[in-house]
């Protein structure tokens, strides 16, 4: 009979051998989805959100949103999954922003209380966009796939054991802590170095996105979880990081965006 452990190594190793990959910045990565799938997910999720959340209405406002968004797409190489990029601006107060394969961007107007800038909304987008970039979205579907597989196995070779409720209890907690937190922040500490040399490249001013993560410290009145805990690096670890990252940024030409708010 094999065992639970047997399986999971041999569908982990199965995984790895067919859908080996490499992120933007050389990361190995394991990549399960087509592209063409994940871009009919991201643009079914999309509309669904345009259908169930409140809409901004202020021209000057979309207007703005789009200059900024537009100057960091037009830096990125054309997508085979879709043809263009779609912004939407949402009315919420919520301080936030996204990117969905596919090429969907929406942004809160309550992010622009806290990106106060072009610049500082252009280090928020660069950072989103290098999410579909560098296709984390897939990777962390991919994962997921992974690891709920692994625990199913788990959990059928444990069957009838009177360690089984223990053992898949900390297995969980393992997974989650072990490995779906921490490769969070190592997907958000890529997006946010891809994210730089995007919105750099399209003009903005790099040094703005330290402000911009000041700014995301004080809107958060201190309510962020230990970073150990988090799927986002601290404010302050992002910030050192960034600082680092900046002073290697190459010297771009473009010329700086007018986005008037």
């Amino acid at each position: 009979m094999i065992s639970g452990v047997t399986l999971i190594s041999s569908i982990t190793l199965t995984a790895l051998l067919t859908a080996c990959a490499s992120s933007p910045t050389g990361r190995s990565q394991i990549i399960l989805f087509s592209e063409s799938d994940m871009a009919q997910l991201g643009s079914q999720s999309f509309e669904q959100m345009k259908q169930s959340e409140k809409l901004s209405t202020d021209k000057q406002l979309n207007a703005y949103v789009h200059c900024v968004a537009d100057a960091i797409t037009k830096q990125v190489p054309k997508q085979a999954s879709f043809e263009q990029w779609e912004v939407v601006v949402f009315d919420s107060n919520q301080v936030n922003a996204f990117a969905l394969p596919g090429g969907k961007i929406g942004v809160y107007t309550g992010l622009l209380k806290v990106a106060t800038n072009q610049d500082q909304l252009a280090t928020v987008l660069g950072h989103e966009v290098a999410h579909v970039l560098a296709n984390h979205g897939n990777e962390r579907m991919s994962r997921s796939q992974i690891t709920n597989t692994g625990l199913q196995i788990t959990d059928i070779a444990l069957s009838g054991s009177e360690y089984r409720s223990m053992t898949m209890g900390a297995l969980g907690l393992g997974v989650q802590y072990g490995i779906t937190l921490p490769y969070g922040r190592t997907q958000e500490t890529e997006a946010d170095i891809m994210g730089i040399d995007l919105m750099a490249k399209a003009g903005f001013d790099p040094q703005q996105s330290i402000q911009l993560w000041k700014n995301m410290a004080k809107a958060s009145a201190g309510n962020q979880p230990p970073e150990l805990l988090s799927t986002h690096p601290s404010h302050q670890s992002r910030i050192q990081d960034l600082t680092k990252e900046i002073k290697q940024l190459p010297k771009y030409t473009t010329a700086k965006p007018h986005c008037q708010q």
